[in-house]
């Protein structure tokens, strides 16, 4: 198989790789490749970058994890998910030829360099360096025939005469100078006692991976660089599939809980394809702000920094209640290293979930080592005997250091604390090299029992809470602005309930500058392609969502045209204006209106469907979407809410699919209705066809100003941030309710469904409330009311009227419970 790739080495730590190797994958993408990010070694922060740069998951490449045979496999494995790169880049660890120690240099960047045939471009930190560069560069290039360094990259380059003798220098070795980088603070990550602070922690991550991009862009030979990469030989070996490794164990699709956000960042990829293909629904959740999400049938607590956020963490006793609960009642839970400490008992004094009988400090000695690890019993994971590598990271202790059964023995020492339904210790194991580990997980989570549904407090029986509204004459053309009024407190429209960015004011006020001539929507796509990774003929700006399924409608003569709800409205009554009969396959609510792609007639030719789901709030696992692709089928994916779900998880805006289709809108996130902003991102062929039925100049200029400046660096980090504000307030309103004993859809979106029993709706208006009637969604009824996210301070007037509303039925309920 031909890949284009690169490693991106140096003589030791701290001469710029990630730096380099970071710019360099942006700039790839920035010029219109698609760029696979890998990283050699167990790290899980330099990926983080990675995935910034790249727009997919960074990977790691690990003999010692994953043994020697599944390096190509696992890099062509990356290299093809989700779309097909045109370049692989590489980042080295350490020295170029430093590996574990006392092993010839096993694990080392040459030892994957030559496992996989890939040149290596040299990073040299000539701040302090001028003639004795070459040497270095020479004796690099020379130590091991097996490794072809084939260019050199200059870092933190200072006068423009000691470069010149640096350059000289590399001469004599007929190593090609491939850029000179200038010193340039700006391009410093902060670090922290484990190194680099991960992605996810920083807002200005995004930028700083854009400044990356565009400085390599400006002083390095991108040209020269591919040329380099496209050197590599073809690898003959079959990608590395997570379905050849595990078997689904039943036709369920069991939750697992999978922890994210900025205390969680420590996680492989293939540990959650591998459960995926085991049949798991893999649901990430934010430990900081959130709980356990609906139907957790096992939990999995990766790395991070929980020693940074403990009283973050610790102020969330609902959830470390709800853990303590799970591990108890036999919940399968794996927790390595930071999620041994968040299991326990207490953290550097502040109280943990409470669920391993130890507690948990920083200590002055960091461990960092690379074992081979002996399991001394069964447990959830392991049989006796059984050996497993991995590597350890860490400046913390616990007491005691392992449990009565313990999880491994490292060098004939217990540690960690295991059982039959739970595995908690320090080892990162990457299951891609041990994936009968992944299978007794999963087959632990398939047999678990299904958790209980949640207690609801419906209207009593025979009484209404208020009078119903009556029906809207065009259900389908129901929305929620038609709620609001004077007066009212409005949980009805799911727009941000917050400022517009200044950047995005002052874009839309200079677009007025350009109001005199017809607008030019190629900036807009131009630039939505570049935030997507994407073609500019693979995107068309729209007048917001709604023109977008107006022109999906006209698109083709549809002979069974399904639509999948509850959800959004507006493409139903498209397709139904349009003249097209529409098939409605329903969600149910007894399955958490979890999408079934079985459910979905074979013969339909279109299939639209929400992700996260208006108004549910379901996040459809990515798969589960994919699932519904079929030949002749086109498949349209409404992800107007996708910007409020952290890390836009389960997105297909990026991944290139025959036959897809994803809608996008940004009017909700920013605040901006009135400015009509959407756009259409996917198969160019269908969106070539779109194109073409679209009216001139449909795409106002304001809203093409709105679309660029949404699109970049600054608008990527600002998006993140009101995704975490969001989902701090849902978890607020979604707390309310579940005090209340009120049944609700657990959102991953800006709002939430609830049902709160017949006249409700009308109730909450009578005391000042205006939610969204949800009567109008096919396979909702009057008893289920959608609910915006709002600050808390908001929130609490809402569920202030709720309570009113609830006492006032029970006592109008009374008179007739005292009659029997």
């Amino acid at each position: 198989m031909t890949l284009p790739r690169l490693v991106v080495a140096a003589p030791s730590t701290g001469q710029g790789k990630t730096t380099v190797a970071t710019g360099l994958m942006a700039a790839f993408r920035a010029a219109g490749h698609r760029v696979s990010g890998h990283k050699v070694g167990p790290d899980y922060i330099d990926p983080g970058y990675h995935a910034l740069a790249t727009g997919r998951p960074g990977r790691n490449l690990d003999p010692h994890l994953v043994g020697e045979e599944r390096i190509v496999p696992l890099l062509l494995h990356a290299a093809a998910t989700p779309t097909p790169a045109d370049v692989a880049v590489v980042e080295g660890v350490m020295g170029l030829h430093d590996g574990r120690l006392g092993t010839d240099g096993f694990a080392s960047t040459a030892h994957v360099a030559t496992l996989t045939a890939t040149p290596v471009v040299l990073v040299l930190d000539v701040a302090r360096l001028s003639r004795s560069a070459g040497a270095i560069a020479a004796g690099m290039a020379g130590y091991d025939p097996a490794v072809t360094v084939a260019g050199v990259v200059l870092n933190r380059a200072g006068s423009d005469r000691n470069t010149a003798e640096v350059a000289r220098s590399l001469e004599r070795t007929g190593l090609p100078v491939l850029g000179v980088l200038p010193r340039d603070d700006r391009l410093a990550a902060p670090s922290r006692h484990l190194g680099l602070v991960p992605a996810a922690e920083r807002p200005a991550s995004a930028r700083t991976v854009e400044l990356l991009g565009e400085q390599v862009a400006r002083h390095l030979d991108l040209g020269a660089l591919l040329d380099v990469a496209r050197t590599a030989p073809a690898l003959d070996a079959e990608p590395w599939d997570p379905s050849a490794e595990v078997r689904p164990p039943s036709t369920r699709r069991p939750v697992v809980a999978v922890a994210g956000g900025r205390a969680f960042t420590f996680r492989y990829a293939e540990t959650e394809e591998l459960l995926r293909a085991a049949g798991c629904d893999v649901v990430p959740f934010d430990p900081l702000t959130e709980t356990l999400p609906a139907d957790t049938c096992g939990i999995y607590l990766g790395g991070g920094f929980p020693e940074v956020y403990a009283a973050e963490l610790a102020a969330n006793t609902r959830l470390l209640g709800e853990l303590r609960e799970a591990v108890a009642a036999g919940v399968p839970t794996v927790a390595e290293c930071a999620g041994l400490l968040y299991l326990a008992r207490s953290l550097d004094a502040h109280p943990m979930a409470g669920a391993v009988p130890a507690d948990a400090a920083m200590a002055a000695r960091l461990t960092l080592r690379y074992p081979e690890a002996v399991a001394p019993a069964d447990t959830l994971l392991t049989r006796v005997g059984e050996r497993v590598t991995g590597h350890e990271f860490h400046r913390t202790r616990t007491t005691p250091e392992a449990g009565g059964a313990p999880a491994w023995e490292i060098d004939g020492v217990a540690t960690g604390f295991a059982s039959a339904t739970s595995h908690a210790s320090y080892l990162h194991v990457h299951w891609a090299g041990h994936p009968h580990l992944a299978q007794r997980f999963a087959d632990a989570v398939h047999a678990a029992p299904r958790p209980p549904v949640t207690p609801h407090r419906p209207a009593p029986v025979g009484r209404r809470v208020g009078t119903a509204a009556a029906p809207p004459d065009d259900p389908l053309r129901h929305h929620g602005d038609v709620e609001t009024g004077d007066g009212l407190l409005d949980f009805a429209v799911n727009v941000y309930d917050g400022p517009r960015p200044a950047w995005l004011d002052r874009a839309l006020q200079d677009s007025l500058q350009e109001a005199a001539a017809y607008p030019d929507a190629g900036p807009a796509r131009a630039a939505l392609a570049r935030h997507h990774g994407r073609r500019p003929e693979e995107v068309l700006p729209t007048a917001g969502a709604a023109e977008a399924f107006t022109l999906v409608a006209r698109l083709r003569p549809w002979r069974c045209p399904v639509v999948v709800h509850p959800q959004f409205t507006e493409p139903h009554a498209a397709l139904e204006q349009a003249g097209h009969d529409v098939t409605t396959v329903l969600c149910r609510a007894e399955d958490g209106f979890a999408l079934d792609p079985a459910a979905v007639p074979e013969h339909a030719d279109l299939v639209v469907v929400g992700n996260p789901t208006n108004p549910t709030g379901v996040l459809h696992p990515a798969e589960r979407v994919r699932a519904l692709r079929r030949p002749g089928r086109l498949v349209v994916v409404d992800e107007a809410f996708m910007d409020t779900v952290p890390g836009q998880t389960a997105s297909l805006a990026g991944e290139v699919l025959d036959g897809l289709l994803v809608v996008r809108s940004l009017t909700k996130h920013w605040s901006i209705p009135g400015i009509r902003a959407g756009y259409v991102v996917g198969d160019p062929s269908e969106v070539g066809r779109l194109a073409a039925l679209q009216t001139p100049w449909s795409v106002s200029t304001p809203a093409i100003a709105a679309m660029v400046a949404c699109s970049g660096a600054a608008a990527t980090a600002a998006a993140g941030e009101r995704a975490a504000t969001l989902a701090e307030w849902r978890h607020v309103l979604e707390d309310g309710l579940r005090r209340r004993g009120i049944r609700f859809v657990p959102s991953a979106a800006s709002f939430v469904v609830a049902r709160l029993g017949d006249g409700a709706h009308a109730a909450l208006r009578e005391r000042g409330v205006a939610v969204r009637r949800a009567d109008t969604f096919p396979g909702l009824d009057g008893s289920w009311v959608r609910i915006a996210v709002r600050p808390p301070a908001r929130t609490a007037d809402l569920l202030a009227a709720l309570d009113a509303a609830l006492d006032a039925a029970l006592d109008t309920a009374r008179p007739l419970q005292s009659d029997h």
